[in-house]
């Protein structure tokens, strides 16, 4: 997988790509992650990429030029299965959105600034809009992290155990099982006898238990979809 990051600050970008899962991942070679500032593909003078809006109003407008110049010489360069735009009345980012993404080959991810961009950039341009959540951030760059880490860790072999991801909270519709490790007894308070017994049948079905009757308390509104 290749994913292109388009923005505006490249260095507040890079360093959740320095550690961790992700990491390994592009250094074993399952994902490659470009980032590529705006500024480089304007000609006006200061470097500038935003402009003050049409019809008055406060905040700055990302202008279509410089975005248009970054899409085109990628799209020269190879095909793209989406190009994503972060923005807070996008769709929501959930599980099965990251499960769909991480089939694809490759994708651009434009990171909004200021009052966001030229609506003409996303008529033309943009194949789908992601949020993170209901609220507003500074720029797209912190969200378009978090899409990436929820696409790549389900990349095959970028986790130790693939099986992992496959129990994750969402990935079945319900809250993931309490989970223990050592010591078995802390202050009194000790690890469920079930997982000790080594009847893994028994196990499995006590975690299912345990998933759906979390999500029934915490999370009602996904046994109702």
């Amino acid at each position: 997988m290749r994913i292109d990051i388009i923005t505006v600050l490249p260095e507040l970008l890079k360093s959740p790509f320095e550690a961790s899962i992700l990491k390994r991942a592009i250094e074993k070679n399952l994902v490659e992650v470009y980032f590529h500032n705006l500024r480089d593909y304007t000609d006006m003078s200061y470097k500038q990429v935003d402009d003050y809006q049409f019809g008055g109003g406060a905040g700055m407008v990302l202008m279509i030029e410089p975005i248009d110049k970054c899409i085109t010489s990628l799209k020269a360069q190879r095909n793209y299965d989406e190009i994503i735009y972060m923005t807070p009345d996008g769709q929501t980012l959930d599980q099965k959105m990251s499960n769909r993404l991480s089939l694809k080959k490759n994708i651009i991810i434009l990171c909004g600034h200021y009052k966001g961009v030229d609506q003409r950039v996303r008529d033309n341009y943009i194949t789908k809009e992601v949020s993170i959540g209901d609220y507003v951030l500074s720029g797209g760059e912190l969200g378009a992290a978090v899409l990436c880490d929820s696409i790549i860790r389900l990349l095959p072999g970028v986790l130790n155990n693939e099986t992992s991801a496959l129990t994750d909270t969402f990935q079945d519709g319900l809250l993931a099982p309490p989970v223990y490790t050592r010591p078995r007894e802390y202050k009194g308070d000790i690890v469920p006898e079930i997982l000790l017994s080594g009847n893994f049948p028994a196990i499995e079905e006590w975690r299912e238990n345990k998933a759906y009757e979390r999500t029934k308390a915490l999370r009602p509104d996904l046994l109702e979809d």
